[in-house]
């Protein structure tokens, strides 16, 4: 049976665009975390990412004026999926969906903000956890994807594996110290992404606007995906022919 299948069966009937958002960040399976000081810089990395050929981001609410950042994004780069980030309340939610968001992400369960989200049909939501017992809240409240935060600092992916087995049905990304020399380990751990903030948008970076950095790092980070995913696909063919 298909996720998208499952989905219908567990939720009730599946939103097309809810569906085509869920496959589309599945598929890059990387969602970059702009947290920077100010609104210009912001801006300078959504750009530079999106150039770089990954076209999820989320702009946290940290950084300073970020809902009218997604405000003029959203109409700046059209073909982008921005998300906003760091959204502890519903409220917050509701004004970053009439900015334009196509996704709320926050790095803690509040289910206000998962309910919200759950009854908009062209946002989907990215809900923190950490615990079992978060994730199982998050997933029957409504979420399209839970993000555990922060894994590095709790097993990392073997903590991943360890929700797997309870959970295999729910769509996990991994957050919270997601590296180049880890990506691979949480992908092959079965999550459905990785989230990736100053990994891929360096401070110096920022500081200098060096784009060419930045576009490099968006271009590693989507190879250890792709080329990861590839191998994890082999493996499990070499399997199935066993059987």
């Amino acid at each position: 049976m298909t996720r998208s299948k499952r989905r219908g069966t567990l939720r009730g009937k599946v939103d097309m665009k809810k569906e085509e958002l869920r496959a589309q960040v599945e598929e890059v399976g990387i969602v970059p975390v702009i947290r920077t000081s100010s609104a210009d810089d912001a801006r300078f990395a959504v750009e530079e990412i999106a150039h770089g050929g990954i076209p999820i981001i989320e702009v946290t609410m940290t950084v300073p004026g970020a809902i009218e950042v997604i405000r003029e994004l959203v109409k700046k780069v059209p073909n982008v999926i921005l998300g906003a980030g760091t959204v502890v309340d519903a409220e917050t939610a509701r004004e970053c969906i009439n900015a334009g968001a196509q996704f709320i992400s926050n790095p803690a369960l509040d289910l206000p903000t998962v309910q919200l989200v759950a009854k908009s049909s062209d946002v989907i939501m990215m809900s923190g956890a950490l615990t079992p017992t978060e994730v199982l809240a998050a997933w029957k409240a409504g979420a399209d994807f839970v993000k555990i935060f922060p894994c590095s600092l709790v097993g990392a992916d073997n903590y991943i594996r360890m929700l797997k087995r309870p959970f295999p049905d729910i769509p996990l990304i991994a957050g919270g110290g997601v590296n180049q020399q880890n990506a691979a380990h949480y992908i092959l751990a079965g999550v459905a992404a990785i989230s990736v903030g100053k990994e891929l948008i360096p401070r110096e970076s920022m500081l200098l606007h060096k784009p060419d950095r930045i576009r490099e790092l968006t271009k590693r980070f989507a190879t250890i995906v792709r080329t990861t995913r590839a191998r994890l696909a082999e493996a499990q063919a070499q399997v199935a022919s066993f059987r």
